[in-house]
């Protein structure tokens, strides 16, 4: 038997999934065939799917929606406000239910306070989005990435601190001690 807290002002529809100790605060609307992992937090005004998959030991803060199309992978963090969108070109008068683009957040991505994602993009495992960043493009793994649009600025270790390589592309997190390899553009955890 799952346990979980939803607030009383929040509203649950048929046929979702929620993990053990999940939290689902204020306001909150979490739509039909969507499945939440454990150990997560969705704080006031968010609305989840329909039809959408959340992992485990996700952070989402207030204000947010994560439509049909979003998925999100384990130890994600999503600040607040964060916007995703799942289609190109909206339009009030036409239905595009069926050209909804995938949007994959994978294990360990934070996304800083107002960024917005736009829909098609994959956004790789401990990739760091800045606040207020527009993200319009695939975020390769450990990417620092800042702006409108969003650009590269650096790299991250997975516990988000930016990585210095040396001369023979190792880096080392200052928290964790953690080592990575930088190689063709792309950085690899050494653990």
């Amino acid at each position: 038997m799952s346990t979980f807290f939803v607030h009383e002002s929040s509203y649950i529809d048929a046929d979702v999934s929620i993990g053990n100790n999940t939290k689902i605060w204020h306001f909150s609307h979490v739509l039909a065939n969507t499945t939440i992992g454990e150990n997560c937090s969705f704080g006031q005004n968010c609305v989840v799917g329909p039809n959408v998959t959340i992992g485990n030991n996700v952070k989402v803060q207030n204000n947010i929606s994560i439509y049909e199309g979003v998925e999100v992978e384990d130890d994600v963090f999503i600040g607040p406000s964060v916007v995703f969108t799942n289609v190109i070109n909206p339009r009030s008068f036409i239905v595009r239910k069926q050209e909804f683009k995938k949007t994959l957040l994978k294990k360990g991505v934070s996304i800083g306070a107002n960024a917005t994602i736009v829909c098609g993009n994959t956004l790789g495992s401990y990739a760091f989005i800045g606040a207020g960043t527009v993200v319009t493009k695939d975020v390769p793994d450990f990417a620092l990435v800042v702006g409108n649009p969003g650009r590269q600025i650096g790299w991250v270790s997975k516990a988000g601190h930016k990585l210095e390589f040396d001369q023979v592309h190792l880096a080392t997190c200052p928290e964790t001690g953690a080592a990575y390899r930088l190689e063709d553009d792309m950085v690899f955890s050494t653990e």
